[in-house]
């Protein structure tokens, strides 16, 4: 059982996917609007969103965009946009998956309970610890040495996804698309935000301990020895 998010403002659309996911025993949740999907992502995060596009505050693509920004909950996308380029730019945007209406109960189900596989073999633990940094994922809080850092959104997002992946190096490509959901930009930004984590985990670049540059490939979070 999961708990999902429907976020659909067609109320007989809305009621169809909720009956259907709730006779598979999942917990539903549902909003008609996006600023009520983002307030209940943000307060009591779902293990999935259901979202469609055509909502009347803001479009789902923006949506999404702003999901990607605070969360990494698994997005099933529902959209009567039966467009290929469309669908590739969504994907590229942070949607897991996509169902295009009308769709049955059972194709929704199954696409669900694939993306829910996904996150649930790749989820880190909810807080992450490498030598004397702890990273709180739920709260979004990090600490080293103890001592809370004070964090800007971006340099938490930085930090968190570093820190899940720590020992490897992570490139700047890898990190303009997965942190900053960008396919382009430039790496002028990953390197100020980078070296702003590095002087608030109290280090620089010529001396680091946890963050280490690796010339012409990107940067790792290291354990340190």
């Amino acid at each position: 059982m999961a708990t999902v998010l429907v976020v659909e403002d067609d109320e007989y659309v809305r009621s169809a996917i909720i009956q259907e996911l709730s006779r598979r025993q999942h917990a539903v949740r549902s909003a008609g609007r996006a600023l009520d999907a983002l307030r209940e992502i943000t307060q009591d995060p779902p293990d999935a969103v259901i979202l469609d596009l055509g909502l009347p505050d803001l479009d789902g693509a923006e949506v999404l965009k702003m999901v990607r920004s605070i969360s990494s909950v698994p997005v099933i996308v529902a959209t009567a946009r039966d467009n290929e380029a469309e669908i590739v730019r969504l994907l590229h945007a942070g949607a897991d998956d996509y169902l295009v209406k009308p769709f049955s109960g059972d194709h929704l189900n199954a696409r669900l309970d694939a993306v829910l596989r996904r996150a649930r073999s790749t989820t880190p633990p909810p807080v992450l610890c490498i030598g004397k940094l702890e990273v709180d994922l739920n709260r979004r809080e990090a600490a080293v040495d103890g001592a809370p850092l004070t964090l800007t959104r971006r340099e938490f997002d930085l930090l968190a996804y570093l820190a899940a992946r720590a020992d490897r190096v992570i490139s700047r490509k890898e990190l303009l698309t997965e942190v900053w959901q960008q396919s382009y930009g430039d790496d002028q930004t990953i390197d100020v935000h980078l070296s702003w984590l590095r002087r608030k985990l109290g280090e620089s670049a010529s001396a680091p301990r946890y963050l280490h540059t690796v010339r012409g490939v990107g940067v790792m979070l290291v354990t340190p020895s």
